[in-house]
């Protein structure tokens, strides 16, 4: 077992990560002491996983759940709407306490639930996917998409825990897995080389699951990120580099259409392309160009997301909550392990695109 701690002040909490944590998480919320606990999850997560965590929160408080349609697609309103008329129904109030059980989709939904139930209640985050337990359970962002971008309706809604049990993890199918090695790649290239280079040696160990591999890049992986959020909560400044490959990434995902492409899929492409625009602004070199798509790609990720239309990609790009008065900003690599926040010239933003196989 590791515990990391994010440190929020007074909102600090725990990320718990280790084999064998989803029977034991009525234990571990009873300090939390909920009048009602409202688990969330998904139709692929639920007959898994729903009825060990039910049982184990039965003895702490009354438990309901709601159950979600699974997918990219469905993170919108209405989910948030379902989640709050399940909350509604359970009879919960602003000690009630709501348990996200699943992936990205749900920890996004089911936090924003939580920040706008009765102006707030407190939430749990059990992320049952690589992706989630590396990435999005960590740091209180929440929200959904709309039409026009991903995630672009949210808000920082802090988790009270984060328990991640790496035994989820083995019912994966080996697309997710990827998926979420592609947020392992990007905080490799963000934290030091070092790490990278650890990610960089143990691709293959951590595509096999091999639980000693897969704990220790975890908790790397989730110590650079809480080390980030505890230093900048509301992405005044240094946060905004763990975007790395986002804003090429969402842009994929919309015109693709949510859903088509996983979320770690898309950013693991977005990371070829955020080094080959690094390299024309003169900061890597082709070595490292070449480095870094060979690790996305023994990752299982694509690194050519071919005939997407350029200026529609552009358009997209300057809708990105990261944009501000029409330019986008980029996170862009100084050097592996070093990172900087920039604009880029259309000209520079257009070649890298068709290099990745953007059509005019």
């Amino acid at each position: 077992m590791v515990e990391i701690t994010v440190e929020l002040g007074s909102r600090s909490y725990p990320i718990e990560i280790g084999p064998g944590l989803l029977a034991t998480i009525g234990d571990r919320v009873k300090t939390l002491r909920p009048t009602r606990i409202v688990i969330v999850t998904n139709t692929t997560v639920a007959p898994l996983y729903l009825a060990a965590v039910e049982t184990s929160c039965q003895s702490v408080a009354p438990v309901s759940s709601v159950v979600l349609p699974d997918g990219e697609s469905y993170k919108t309103f209405a989910a948030v709407q379902q989640v709050l008329d399940g909350l509604v129904a359970a009879g919960a109030d602003r000690k009630s306490l709501i348990i996200a059980l699943g992936g990205g989709v749900v920890g996004d939904i089911s936090g924003f639930a939580a920040s706008i139930w009765m102006r707030g209640i407190r939430f749990v985050q059990v992320p049952t996917t690589l992706l989630a337990q590396v990435d999005s359970s960590v740091g209180g962002k929440t929200g959904v998409n709309l039409p026009a971008g991903k995630n672009l309706i949210g808000c920082f809604h802090q988790p009270s825990a984060v328990f991640a049990d790496t035994e989820t993890l083995e019912t994966l199918p080996a697309r997710e897995i990827s998926a979420g090695l592609g947020e392992i790649v990007k905080h490799g290239l963000l934290g030091d080389a070092a790490y990278f280079d650890e990610v960089e040696r143990r691709m293959k160990d951590l595509r096999s699951l091999d639980h000693e591999a897969l704990a220790s890049v975890i908790a790397g992986s989730c110590r650079l990120k809480a080390s980030v959020v505890a230093r900048d909560e509301t992405e005044e400044g240094i946060r905004a580099t763990l975007n790395l490959g986002h804003t090429f990434g969402h842009a994929i995902e919309k015109l693709a259409g949510f859903g088509t492409w996983l979320h770690g899929e898309a950013v693991g492409c977005g990371l070829v392309l955020a080094a080959d625009l690094s390299r024309r602004l003169g900061y890597l070199t082709d070595a490292d160009v070449s480095r870094i798509e060979s690790v996305v790609s023994a990752a299982g990720l694509p690194v050519r997301i071919p005939g997407l239309p350029l200026e529609a990609a552009i358009q997209s790009m300057r809708g990105d909550k990261k944009s501000f008065g029409g330019h986008i900003r980029f996170i862009v690599l100084k050097k592996i392990g070093e990172s900087a926040i920039q604009e880029v010239p259309d000209t520079i933003l257009r070649e890298t695109l068709l290099q990745g196989g953007y059509v005019p």
